[in-house]
């Protein structure tokens, strides 16, 4: 396997692929990535992406498995498996001990004016504003209340920056971040809608403002969803972002 230490190496690599140029945080020091002799899959491994240690799996199954056992012997077992969802379930039939998880995938836009893609589109937004630095124990409370589960509080390493929309009471109506977001790609989480403010469009607002946002600064946008989720994909999927099945492995209890 061949070490990679230039972003743009990696990104010819895996072909632009931006769940792995994402995971890989510009290569700073945060996440390492390698090649197959062959280039044709790479595993990125990166510390603290959604809070926890993850390795990213990309490419043709016969050259991924084998390049994905390298890089876990070199990192140690600890870092969790995610990739593709056929890819995974191709990973799992190959490897000893392990299990799929699925029941998510990844939606990024990237905007490339001119190429036909849905990043022509115009820029959605909405009346959502950047919250100050001082309004995060009001941001985790809300978090806490309206989305508990979410990887994204304030305070978590890696949360970078809120976002919310306001009643005409002045409370937290909506809220959201950008967070783990790499130099090209800016990504989405923590998104919430207070329960009794659901179906109005302010989590389109928080959203769309957020999308903005990120495309301005990195280009790409991206996040993570529950296939169950059928509201959100649909929403994001209006504002110009495509979706794709993951998959993750844990090791058989």
């Amino acid at each position: 396997m061949k070490r990679l230490d230039d972003p743009e190496e990696l990104r010819a690599c895996c072909r632009g692929d931006a769940l792995c140029v994402w995971a890989a945080q510009g290569l700073d020091g945060r996440s390492r990535a390698w090649a197959s002799d062959d280039r044709r899959a790479v595993v990125v491994a990166g510390v603290n992406l959604l809070a926890r240690e993850r390795a990213v799996v990309w490419g043709a199954p016969d050259a991924a498995v084998p390049l994905l056992r390298q890089v876990v012997a070199e990192v140690g077992p600890a870092y969790r498996a995610l990739g593709g969802r056929t890819l995974i379930e191709a990973v799992v039939r190959e490897v000893p001990g392990l299990t799929a998880i699925g029941g998510f995938g990844w939606m990024d836009r990237c905007d490339a004016p001119g190429d036909g893609s849905p990043g022509d589109a115009a820029p959605v937004g909405g009346e959502a504003v950047w919250l100050p630095a001082g309004a995060g124990e009001e941001v985790g409370r809300f978090v806490d209340m309206s989305f508990p589960d979410s990887y994204a509080k304030p305070g978590v390493p890696g949360v970078e920056r809120w976002a919310g929309v306001r009643d005409s009471a002045g409370r937290l109506a909506a809220v959201g971040a950008h967070a783990w977001c790499a130099p090209t790609v800016g990504f989405l989480s923590g998104v919430a809608v207070h329960p009794g403010a659901r179906r109005r469009g302010l989590g389109r607002q928080v959203g769309g403002f957020l999308i903005a946002e990120a495309l301005s600064t990195h280009g790409t946008v991206a996040l993570m969803v529950d296939d169950w989720n059928q509201a959100a994909i649909r929403l994001y999927e209006g504002m110009g972002l495509r979706y794709r099945p993951l998959g993750a492995v844990a090791v058989k209890g």
